[in-house]
């Protein structure tokens, strides 16, 4: 990656609206994602999202953010906060994708630093999970939208940070779609083997939601579809 389009900064107050775009799509797919949980999981994912997002809210109620980090730290206190499996693995990846930039001293991540923070949380969500590309997991999505999210930084030196977080939000979205087509094999949708197949993970279409609201919280529009999710 050359000096460019390493230095490519996301715009200010983007914690903000990537944390509370986030909050909303997460909110309007909760639903969805509780009906994909309960077809072939235990069907609790959709109340741990709701149960993460009130705790959010009470945090920033309570003690509003005014950076970066800080917004990232809010939201991943939230998941930390939740129950059962998707909780604390969420909540980690959001840990790690506070620290973005911080190395640099950064108020803003680069959009590089970003992509290095989702592969770090990456990580660490396949340390603890123990999950692969293939697993039908979170994972699914997360892999695929880093690796288009670096390759559009790479390919072009004009490339803006918002065509670039565009680039992984098509991927996350493409690649959960077709977990439909595979056979869980982590988490507790691997305890209904074949009946897994022809239902969309629910924590790989979350996992889309967040890269798609980074992009919102990029271009401004704090607008992400949510009409593929069921």
């Amino acid at each position: 990656m050359n000096d460019q389009t390493s230095s490519i900064t996301l715009p200010g107050g983007f914690g903000r609206a990537f944390v509370l775009t986030l909050r909303e799509a997460l909110e309007g797919a909760a639903d969805d994602l509780g009906d994909l949980d309960r077809r072939a999981g235990d069907g609790d994912f959709g109340t741990n999202v709701r149960t993460a997002m009130k705790l959010l809210d009470a945090t920033l109620e309570a003690d509003p953010p005014t950076s970066y980090r800080e917004w990232l730290t809010a939201l991943y206190m939230a998941w930390l906060g939740v129950g059962g499996t998707s909780g604390p693995l969420f909540g980690m990846f959001f840990r790690d994708l506070a620290k973005a930039g911080e190395d640099a001293g950064a108020d803003v991540p680069t959009v590089a630093q970003f992509a290095d923070a989702l592969a770090a949380g990456q990580a660490t969500v396949q340390r603890y999970g123990e999950a692969k590309v293939g697993d039908k997991t979170m994972i699914d999505s997360l892999d695929p939208a880093i690796t288009a999210l670096r390759a559009a930084l790479e390919a072009d030196a004009e490339t803006s940070a918002v065509e670039a977080l565009f680039a992984a939000e098509d991927a996350a979205v493409e690649a959960a779609t077709a977990t439909a087509q595979t056979t869980a094999r982590r988490g507790r949708a691997s305890y209904v083997g074949d009946a897994s197949q022809g239902v969309i993970d629910p924590g790989s279409a979350a996992m889309a939601l967040v890269i798609g609201s980074a992009r919102a919280g990029a271009d401004g529009s704090g607008t992400v579809d949510l009409s593929w999710i069921a």
